[in-house]
């Protein structure tokens, strides 16, 4: 993985490899926080996006392709709360085409099956 970009270091992420698939951690700290005690939802969907661009760009593997995102749609849950602690985000590639790739993302904080968000992001690929 590469060095996260500063956003990145704001929301403190972390990437984590776990059965054989990249997660990303947001742990709850004050950059984080929207209304007392919730996550703030840019931070949420910074969170996805940071995991879908990273899914894309292990699943590229080559550094020179340009990948820009052209849609991003991002479906919010439930708020994500202090008391729940870490949240973590996972990205599944549907299609990576030539130009094309479509990416989804889903964030949870206690268990996987019980997401606060998920994102869809259509990325226009750049190639040389």
């Amino acid at each position: 993985m590469k060095t996260l970009p500063p956003y990145a270091k704001l929301l403190g992420l972390t990437a984590i490899a776990r059965d054989g698939a990249l997660i990303f951690l947001m742990p709850f700290h004050p950059d984080v926080v929207g209304r007392p005690g919730f996550l703030h939802g840019g931070a949420i969907a910074g969170l996805l996006e940071f995991a879908a661009f990273e899914a894309l760009s292990a699943a590229i593997d080559e550094p020179n392709v340009v990948m820009k995102p052209v849609t991003v749609t991002v479906d919010y849950m439930r708020g994500g709360t202090e008391g729940l602690g870490d949240t973590f985000a996972a990205a599944i590639i549907e299609r990576l085409g030539n130009r094309i790739a479509n990416v989804e993302a889903v964030a949870w904080q206690t268990d996987r099956a019980k997401p606060i968000a998920a994102a869809r992001i259509n990325f226009l690929l750049e190639r040389p």
